[in-house]
C-alpha cells in the first residue's frame, strides 16, 4: 500500500500546485490571456501528470501492488471528478477546443491559442512527472524509472480499429458534453466523470482510450511499434472524426462552415389559420 500511498500524494500535490498556479495566473494576467492561454495551459498539465500517474497504477499496478480493477477505476472516476470541479472551465482537449470554434463559440486566434498551451501543458506535465520518478519514491516509480527507456505502444490493436475505438469514445464524449452544456455543473461533472471511466474500461485494453491528441501524443507517440504516421490516424484523425459527427448529429450542422441545416428541418413555430373567407373581408361576395 505504500507505493498507492504515494500515488494519492502524487495527485493532491499536482492538483494543489495547479490551483496555486491557475490563482496566481489568474489574479496577475488579463481576462484574455488567462481564457486563452494560462488557464488551458495549466488545466492540461494536471490533466496530463494525473493521468501519467494513473497509467503508472494500471501497467505496473496490478502485478507490483495488487491493485485491482475495481480500485483502479474508482480512483479514475475520483480524478475526474476532481478534474471537473478544478479546472475552471479549461477544457484540456484540442478536440472540445476545436469543436468550440466549429460551433462557432470560438474564434480562430483564441483557439490556436488554447491548441498551443495545451500541447505546451502536456509536455510540462510529462517532464516534471519524470523527474518525480526518477526521485523513485516507491517502488512502482522505480519500476517505472526503469522501464521509461522502453515504453511500450498503448496501441493494442489494428490500426483502423484503433480509429474506430478512440472515435466511439470521443463520439460518446462530446455528445454528452453537448448535451449536458446547459445542465448545472454537478450533473455535468459527475455525468462526464462517468462516461470516462466506463469508455477507459471498455475501450482501455485496446488503446488507453485517452480521445484527447495532446495527452495521446505526449504519453504514446515516441513509444516503438507503430509509426507516427498509424498514431496519427489513431489518436488525432479518430478524435477528431467522433467529434465531427457529435457535432452534426447533435446541431445538424456545423455552423462555422454552413448555416443550412443537413439533418433536420426546422418547422414554423407559428401556424397560419386556414379557413374560409368572410364577405368583406378583401375577397368579392359570393353572387346569390
Amino acid at each position: 500500500m505504500a507505493g498507492l500511498n504515494v500515488s494519492l500524494s502524487f495527485f493532491f500535490a499536482t492538483v494543489a500546485l495547479c490551483e496555486v498556479a491557475r490563482r496566481v495566473s489568474k489574479a496577475l494576467l488579463p481576462t484574455v490571456a488567462y481564457d486563452n492561454f494560462a488557464r488551458e495551459a495549466v488545466g492540461a498539465a494536471q490533466l496530463g501528470a494525473c493521468c501519467l500517474e494513473m497509467r503508472v497504477l494500471a501497467e505496473i499496478g496490478p502485478w507490483a501492488g495488487g491493485f485491482g480493477p475495481d480500485l483502479l477505476m474508482t480512483l479514475l472516476f475520483l480524478l475526474f471528478l476532481v478534474h471537473g470541479a478544478t479546472l475552471d472551465g479549461a477544457s484540456a482537449n484540442p478536440a472540445v477546443s476545436l469543436q468550440e470554434f466549429l460551433m462557432a463559440e470560438a474564434s480562430l486566434p483564441s483557439t490556436l491559442l488554447k491548441l498551443v498551451a495545451q500541447g505546451l501543458g502536456v509536455q510540462i506535465a510529462c517532464a516534471l512527472t519524470r523527474v518525480c520518478w526518477a526521485c523513485e519514491l516507491s517502488d512502482l516509480h522505480l519500476l517505472q524509472n526503469l522501464m521509461a527507456q522502453h515504453c511500450s505502444s498503448a496501441l493494442h490493436t489494428s490500426v483502423t480499429h484503433g480509429a474506430l475505438v478512440e472515435g466511439a469514445c470521443a463520439f460518446c464524449f462530446h455528445l454528452t458534453l453537448l448535451r449536458l452544456q446547459h445542465s448545472p455543473p454537478i450533473y455535468r461533472v459527475s455525468a462526464v466523470a462517468l462516461l470516462v471511466t466506463v469508455t477507459a474500461y471498455t475501450a482501455g485494453p485496446f488503446t488507453s482510450a485517452f480521445f484527447n491528441p495532446s495527452l495521446a501524443a505526449a504519453v504514446t507517440f515516441h513509444c516503438s511499434g507503430h509509426t507516427a504516421l498509424e498514431y496519427v490516424q489513431v489518436y488525432w484523425l479518430g478524435p477528431f472524426a467522433g467529434m465531427v459527427l457529435a457535432v452534426l448529429l447533435y446541431q445538424g450542422h456545423l455552423p462555422r462552415l454552413f448555416q443550412r441545416n443537413l439533418l433536420y428541418t426546422q418547422k414554423n413555430k407559428y401556424r397560419t389559420p386556414r379557413g374560409k373567407l368572410v364577405p368583406g373581408s378583401g375577397e368579392p361576395p359570393e353572387p346569390t
